[in-house]
């Protein structure tokens, strides 16, 4: 693993971060989230999360409970570390181990899997995450981070 690809993550994180969050906007990314789905024909599970609750949840015809598992636990990974679930994964490759072997890791709390991404205010903090599972982990990630450039450019516009 490349640390131009660690750095690209990071710049991501960077660049996708919120002017501000509520639950109205959490209806707006999840709902576009679910188009951009439904468009790709991705059957997948996702959610976004903020203040501690779920604020949106779909589930698309040809998922399973397991996804929505790992929707909770791709989750719980980004609030525990505050960045996006594919850098997790990735960075812990980096290094040569698994993110779930680690000794302080509850592997059927956290995972590092691509598909889960911090909500970001810029200049406050984290307040949540986004999450997408059925994909492969380049995939989930793709989904979910369009899904949000796609929100920031309408509220830039607005």
């Amino acid at each position: 693993m490349s640390q131009s690809s660690l750095d690209a993550l990071l710049a991501q994180e960077q660049a996708l971060q919120l002017p501000w969050f509520n639950h109205e906007l959490a209806w707006q990314l999840g709902s576009r989230l679910r188009e951009l789905a439904l468009q790709q024909g991705a059957a997948v599970a996702m959610e976004v999360y903020g203040f501690g609750q779920v604020l949106f949840a779909s589930a698309l015809a040809g998922t399973a409970k397991a996804n929505q598992e790992w929707v909770w636990r791709k989750r719980n990974g980004v609030l525990l570390h505050g960045h996006s679930s594919q850098y997790l994964a990735l960075y812990n490759r980096s290094k040569g181990r698994v993110y779930e072997t680690q000794p302080h890791v509850d592997a059927s709390q956290y995972c590092a899997a691509g598909g889960s991404f911090p909500l970001i205010i810029r200049g406050s903090g984290l307040v949540g995450a986004v999450t997408v599972s059925g994909l492969t982990d380049e995939g989930d990630h793709q989904l979910v981070t369009e899904a949000l450039a796609q929100v920031l450019e309408q509220l830039a516009g607005a």
